[in-house]
């Protein structure tokens, strides 16, 4: 599955994150906690440099908590700070602001030793479409400010938001890159819902889901399905759970693209409970693979 996805609206909003950049103290980068790697902009790193930034793992009620604490130790042993939060229940919002002062602490006690008096911390969020930041805004002002949606790509233009005293946002509309070079980075971000639906084979996004679960969550896909064994065969496995869910046609044949909806829409609604789609052992093994390829024999 090859995906390619790069409105000209995106293309704007790289360029207005690098025009604002100057304006800004600190870098709110929102991630997937389901897929914190793949759901980090590449582009990300070159366009704010050195600027400080705090990566906010968020949906982490939709993924795996021991999963999250090994990339939260990931990031930090990078020496990039991280906070796991689920901005739809306000959770961990208070500690966005704690964690904020303190990677701004020395720039905030130079400003008070020149004599400049205390402002509120300027911050931009960044982040791929769908990764929450319009709630996260809305959680931290207490009000709806930020227009909202489940589909990818609902912010559009940039607008500052004051957040009590202490805090001010920049929002920004979400940016995806325009070339997915690991295709399985784009297999990960379609099944959490990060592109949208109809630009998607949803019988590949299943049957991705499908092979990850039954590697990784044997005992959850066993339950949900009432399998006592999962089937070796992918194509199987879509007969079993489509004869076991009703998901049939005339002549009791199996609807497979009802099936494919019917486990992507399960899983992003944690009817398999709280899922990771990567973790940091995972990332660390690719890098070791391209390493060993480079290498002369």
């Amino acid at each position: 599955m090859t995906i390619q996805w790069f409105p000209g609206h995106m293309a704007k909003a790289r360029r207005e994150v690098t025009e604002k950049l100057k304006l800004v103290d600190i870098i709110f980068e929102l991630v997937d906690a389901r897929v914190p790697f793949s759901s980090r902009n590449p582009m990300i790193d070159e366009i704010i440099q050195h600027k400080p930034r705090l990566v906010l793992l968020n949906k982490a009620d939709m993924a795996d908590r021991e999963v999250t604490k090994q990339w939260i130790r990931y990031f930090q042993d990078n020496g990039v700070a991280a906070l796991a939060i689920n901005s739809q229940e306000g959770i961990g919002m208070k500690e966005i602001v704690i964690e904020a002062k303190k990677l701004l602490s020395e720039k905030f006690d130079k400003m008070k030793s020149r004599g400049i008096n205390p402002r509120a911390i300027r911050a931009m969020i960044v982040g791929i479409p769908n990764a929450g930041k319009s709630t996260l805004i809305n959680r931290l002002a207490k009000k709806n400010i930020a227009k909202t949606g489940n589909t990818p790509g609902v912010t559009k233009a940039q607008q500052w938001i004051k957040v009590g005293k202490e805090l001010e946002l920049l929002d920004t509309p979400g940016i995806l890159w325009p070339k997915f070079d690991d295709q399985e980075v784009g297999l990960k971000l379609a099944v959490t819902g990060a592109i949208k639906d109809t630009l998607l084979n949803m019988y590949e996004i299943a049957a991705y889901a499908l092979q990850y679960l039954e590697r990784v969550y044997p005992e959850r896909l066993k339950e949900r399905y009432k399998l006592e064994m999962i089937p070796e065969d992918t194509v199987e496995q879509f007969n079993v759970i489509g004869k076991f869910r009703g998901c049939l046609v005339g002549g009791g044949e199996v609807d497979y693209d009802k099936v494919s909806e019917l486990i992507i829409r399960e899983i992003r609604m944690e009817k398999l409970g709280p899922l990771s789609f990567e973790r940091p052992s995972d990332l660390l093994e690719k890098i070791d693979e391209l390493e060993n390829e480079s290498r002369p024999v």
